[in-house]
């Protein structure tokens, strides 16, 4: 069997395995939507966007939903680490790129299935884009690209942890990411001293960006940027957890 096949494997044996914790997938997924429902019920009235609150907010809870469909990586990760199921993998002589891949594989199809729900429901509740099917196709794929690069760094923050416990923990940071960038209010609207941090990081031109290929907006150069952010926290996940995953195994 070729890597790309284990890792397809890999994948589907995680999807089973998420299958069988609806309670976590469920939560994996209502949650998202949830804080979306917040934003724009209970604060978007004080929150002044220019624009229907709703239409501005969609970007960022999509970012939110990869953020908490990722955690879940980590976590699977740190278990496969700590349970000896590692060792058995290599034993079939598995290498860690495929177990890893494999992780990463079903962390994408998940964050899928619950952006997708989070945007029919923000449909449901008024937000009306206006991409034509490039834009649009443009924009799935940034979300794609994005989604791939932070479920590597999931996988990077599971080898890190001793435990699923501690892995949990660590993937806080990119569950906060999206509250200091442009996805909830404007930067302008934040304290001066946040202004650099929330402008240059990385989740703020890949917001910027489905803003914009969403609402038919100029865009810029923007685009090309955040897919630099994106193309550049994979490849270094990919080179840290390759890294990691010898360490750990040795």
């Amino acid at each position: 069997m070729t890597s790309a096949t284990h890792a397809l494997s890999l994948a589907g044996r995680s999807l089973r395995i998420s299958r069988r914790s609806p309670d976590a997938l469920i939560a994996a997924l209502m949650l998202p939507v949830m804080l979306m429902l917040i934003f724009v019920y209970f604060f978007g009235g004080a929150i002044d966007t220019g624009t229907e609150y709703v239409t501005y907010v969609v970007p960022g809870a999509m970012l939110l939903c990869a953020g908490f469909g990722a955690a879940s990586t980590a976590v699977s990760v740190a278990e496969d680490m700590k349970n000896g199921v590692v060792d058995r993998f290599r034993s079939l002589d598995i290498g860690g790129v495929p177990i890893l891949a494999g992780h990463v594989a079903a962390s994408v199809l998940r964050n899928l299935l619950s952006t997708t729900l989070v945007l029919a429901v923000a449909l449901a509740i008024g937000f009306r884009p206006e991409a034509g099917p490039s834009a649009f196709l443009a924009a799935a794929g940034l979300l794609l690209a994005y989604i791939t690069a932070i479920s590597w760094l999931a996988a990077v923050l599971g080898l890190l942890a001793k435990s699923a416990e501690a892995a949990g923990g660590f993937t806080f940071l990119m569950m906060f990411l999206p509250y200091p960038s442009s996805a909830f209010v404007p930067i302008a609207t934040m304290p001066g001293w946040l202004h650099g941090f929330a402008e240059h990081q990385p989740l703020t031109p890949v917001i910027e960006s489905l803003r914009a290929l969403l609402l038919a907006q100029p865009a810029g150069n923007t685009p090309w940027v955040a897919l630099a952010w994106c193309a550049g926290i994979t490849a270094t996940a990919v080179a840290l957890s390759g890294a990691l995953f010898r360490g750990r195994t040795r």
